[in-house]
């Protein structure tokens, strides 16, 4: 295990949580439910029965898990004729986690603990334009100023996840064309965050994916699409309870689908882009003109996929999150109507904020730990 810690401008690698205890499928069904019961906790014999594990396998992995300070025991639950049984509970901070929102303009750096609470934040000012020595510098200090004065919580960070705009290789850890940025196609900014941080695991995903994610840890179910709006636009898609990336990593762009043949150029190279459509709009003052082109692209998706519910967020949405709801819950009203379908999609704003892809790309170290398929 790896952890991070400020200093002269570089991270340094130290020693934290083992992680071998969480190699066991079944120990991370038992983390989970252990994460999901709170401080309540759960008992063994409750964790056996509902996972279907013997109460001595439930044992043997509480007793390792708790040897690695992931569980406490947390007091006995009130006999009911028997022996009173002892609750075991999650060490939420036995275990951190650094999610990164690389925005185009701003870079936003939390840190969460194994519930996926945040317990330090910090934002900073970004150009993405500047290039990859100068981004990284940035990254980098900030990793290390959110860390700094939190003693022994650096040598739990389990790793860092980094979320920023598209098109990017999740598997790999590279960037593609990122639109309005083609000098990051093909750079391998896994490795290289990697490498600036003394060696912590990273992972990299984009930013709708990353918070599309968080909402599905959150309790959103079904089949949904979070549209970002913010610098440009995009979507996460989670079907089936998992996010959706496609065989190449390139699901979910959204942005750069074409509405108008004859439209304004976008700066991916196409024209007419729900994306540049948004942007213009919101550019002049027109807000329900925006509501309304993200309206007729969600309306496109909703037939496509089918989704059962529409999620906004991203800084431009947060700024006039009523008449964005409006808007495009009035495009999607239409379409229902039009098609004869009993009740149309619902909209709302999605929870989290201008941190959730942050917290989003925190959860992609989280995930795992706790046996959850993330896609």
């Amino acid at each position: 295990m790896a952890g991070i810690g400020a200093g002269s401008g570089a991270a340094r690698v130290g020693g934290g949580v083992n992680l071998l205890a969480l190699r066991s499928h079944n120990a991370a069904l038992l983390l989970d439910l252990l994460r999901r019961a709170g401080r309540t906790g759960m008992s063994r014999l409750e964790l056996a029965e509902r996972t279907g594990l013997t109460p001595q396998a439930v044992s043997k992995i509480t007793a390792r898990l708790r040897e690695d300070g992931l569980v406490t025991e947390a007091g006995r639950q009130a006999s009911t004729g028997g022996k009173p049984r002892t609750v075991l509970r999650l060490v939420p901070e036995a275990g951190h986690a650094v999610g990164l929102h690389l925005d185009r303009d701003e870079l936003r750096v939390v840190l969460v603990d194994l519930t996926g609470a945040v317990v330090a934040e910090r934002c900073a000012p970004l150009d993405l334009g500047a290039g990859a020595d100068a981004v990284l510098d940035v990254v980098v200090a900030e990793v290390g100023e959110v860390l700094a004065g939190l003693g022994s919580v650096g040598s739990t960070v389990l790793g860092v996840g980094v979320a920023m705009p598209g098109p990017l290789d999740h598997t790999h850890g590279v960037l593609h064309r990122v639109t309005g940025f083609p000098e990051w196609d093909g750079y391998p900014l896994r490795d290289a965050l990697s490498r600036r941080l003394g060696g912590v695991p990273v992972v990299l995903d984009k930013d709708t994916n990353a918070a599309a994610l968080r909402l599905a840890v959150g309790g959103e179910a079904g089949a949904f699409a979070y549209l970002h709006l913010g610098t440009g636009l995009g979507a996460g898609l989670v079907l089936g309870g998992a996010v959706h990336r496609g065989s190449r990593t390139g699901a979910g762009e959204f942005g750069h689908q074409v509405i108008q043949l004859d439209g304004p150029p976008c700066s991916c190279g196409n024209r007419g882009c729900v994306e540049a459509l948004c942007l213009a709009a919101v550019a002049r003052g027109d807000v329900d003109e925006a509501a309304r082109v993200l309206g007729e692209g969600a309306a496109n998706l909703v037939g496509l996929l089918d989704i059962d519910l529409v999620l906004l967020g991203g800084r431009t949405v947060a700024a006039e999150s009523e008449r964005f709801v409006r808007g495009v819950g009035v495009v999607l009203d239409a379409r229902a109507r039009r098609e004869g379908v009993g009740s149309p999609v619902p909209v709302r704003v999605a929870s989290g904020g201008v941190r959730g892809v942050a917290e989003g790309a925190a959860q992609l170290l989280l995930v795992p730990l706790f046996g959850r398929a993330e896609g």
